[in-house]
């Protein structure tokens, strides 16, 4: 399991958002570097990134996550893209970062 993981709840639905594109960087003084990118499952999750760039041991940092709902929502909701920024203070713990998602709003929240 990656460091950082997500979980996208269609709220309107009542279940997983699966098939959303996600996009995981780190921020560095020259702007967004890609960390990793992947595609929520069938249960609206992602545990282990595709091309998952994280080194042996996690670094403290700010991250960005970004979610690509526009496919999803077929391009009838509000919002194309959620970007999520978030504060990684201890390398050694896992962060998981939830988004819930309907066509017209979203929330998130620190995860366990």
């Amino acid at each position: 399991m990656s460091p950082i993981t997500t979980h996208v709840l269609d709220t309107a639905l009542g279940q997983p958002a699966a098939g959303i594109a996600v996009r995981l960087e780190r921020q560095s003084a020259q702007g967004p570097v890609l960390i990793a990118q992947g595609t929520t499952d069938v249960d609206g999750r992602i545990m282990d990134w595709s091309e998952d760039h994280f080194s042996t041991a996690m670094q403290a940092g700010e991250f960005i996550i970004t979610f690509a709902v526009d496919d999803y929502h077929q391009g009838q909701g509000f919002f194309p893209v959620v970007s999520i920024p978030f504060r990684v203070t201890d390398a050694q713990a896992h962060y998981h970062v939830p988004l819930l998602l309907s066509p017209f709003s979203f929330s998130t929240y620190r995860g366990s």
